[in-house]
């Protein structure tokens, strides 16, 4: 036999949901954003709020905007550099060969020393 409450699994307070306890819901118009990958976004708005001209897809997240034939282009995004690539950027062929011969002949001129250099 079930020992327990009658009113298990609800709060304090809680009584039957409907607009009469929470009042009128405010007037809503849905908008509607395209993406350049075909999706659909419905966003809800109050009807005197001004929107956005431009919404995150959250599919794939691209911009998408409200013109179903005109869909904003994905955004140009730069690969990423390494270290190497901001060198190159700085120093042309002929210096980076005049500085790695340079640190070169300084590491033959330490190990002609006997400094130990690994």
């Amino acid at each position: 036999m079930a020992v327990g409450s009658a009113i298990r699994g609800s709060r304090v307070g809680a009584g039957p949901m409907g607009e009469a306890e929470r009042g009128d819901s405010a007037p809503r118009i849905n908008v509607t954003y395209y993406c350049a990958n075909g999706h659909e976004t419905r966003q809800a708005f109050a009807v005197g709020a001004d929107y956005p001209m431009e919404w995150d897809c959250p599919r794939c997240g691209l911009p998408a905007n409200t013109d179903a034939e005109n869909p904003p282009p994905p955004p140009h995004i730069l690969p990423y550099k390494t270290h190497l690539a901001y060198v190159k950027e700085r120093r042309t062929a002929t210096e980076a060969k005049d500085i790695l011969s340079e640190a070169l002949d300084d590491l033959r001129a330490r190990r002609e020393a006997g400094e130990a250099i690994y």
